[in-house]
């Protein structure tokens, strides 16, 4: 009975809620979504969390070992880096860092998605790329959050 009770608890803590981040000025959010070309030499790097489950987590995103930002449900980032590079995304996760290696070319707009996935004690969150359609048509109905947020 503990175990099925501590099973329930925990899941009601993964569902329920919602969490929040400092957000940018609308305008600047408006600005990213007209997905504009990088600046020569550079590419465009959109990383965005959608709804689903964990609601309430909110989790740390690093390129190259800089912070980005802290997510939480419906919001995007948007950074320029290196192109014609690989680079090192990453997000926490339960235990450790989940990273996502990409190789960005100049001139192209990328999208990441993360997402939460079920855990042991708390939601991990995991990375993936995703197309130009699918990842712009999600972007549009997210906020720009503020980056430079992380916890660690």
């Amino acid at each position: 009975m503990l175990k099925k009770t501590a099973i329930i608890t925990m899941a009601a803590l993964f569902f329920s809620g919602c969490a929040s981040v400092p957000m940018e000025d609308k305008a600047l959010s408006d600005q990213a979504k007209l997905f504009a070309s990088p600046p020569e030499g550079q590419s465009g790097l959109y990383i965005y969390r959608g709804s689903g489950p964990g609601m309430s987590l909110k989790k740390d995103i690093w390129v190259d070992g800089e912070c980005v930002g802290e997510s939480a449900p419906n919001v995007f980032f948007y950074k320029t880096v290196a192109g014609d590079k690989d680079h090192a995304i990453s997000t926490e996760s339960e235990f450790s860092p989940n990273v996502l290696n990409l190789f960005t070319k100049s001139g192209i707009n990328y999208f990441v998605r993360q997402y939460i996935k079920l855990g042991v004690f708390v939601g991990g969150a995991n990375l993936e790329t995703v197309g130009t359609a699918e990842g712009e048509n999600a972007v549009k109905g997210l906020s720009l959050a503020q980056g430079g947020n992380c916890s660690k």
